[in-house]
């Protein structure tokens, strides 16, 4: 029997190769965003839709490894902000009433030193749109405690 996970992730799939075909005419530039959007956005969908399950695993594996959070925790997307944009989750952990607040972890991205180290800071913050600078707020007091790849 198919996973539920396997399952939406199969109709995530279906969906982007049946709608891709529709723009096949539109420039290859127009094609290379399509893809990245229907990408982000099932990921985004498989996200909410097993952020529970996934935050339950995390933290039954670090139980087991005697490294659990003693804090509230939650899975959020994540997003990358810099060079290229990325999607995925992560989990984050804290007191409880400022876990709640967040909505997903903005990932940006820098070189430091003509490129000898690559930054990522993560930053908890109030809303899944980390572009919408004006009514982004981080989230002080929350961590982000494991990382989750999601296989494409």
């Amino acid at each position: 029997m198919i996973s539920k996970f396997k399952l939406v992730l199969l109709v995530v799939l279906i969906f982007a190769v049946s709608i891709v075909p529709v723009f096949s005419t539109v420039a290859q530039a127009d094609s290379d965003i399509l893809g990245q959007v229907l990408k982000t956005f099932g990921i985004g969908v498989i996200v909410d839709r097993f952020a529970g399950p996934i935050n339950d695993f995390i933290n039954t594996l670090t139980l087991n490894r005697g490294l659990e959070v003693k804090e509230q925790t939650k899975v959020v997307p994540i997003v990358t902000v810099g060079s290229n944009s990325y999607a995925g989750a992560v989990q984050v952990s804290g007191p409880a009433e400022s876990v709640k607040q967040v909505e997903a972890v903005a990932q940006l991205e820098g070189e430091f030193k003509d490129g000898a180290f690559r930054i990522r800071a993560l930053i908890p913050i109030n809303t899944t749109n980390p572009i919408d600078f004006k009514n982004l707020d981080r989230i002080e007091g929350v961590g982000v405690t494991a990382l989750v790849d999601i296989n494409i």
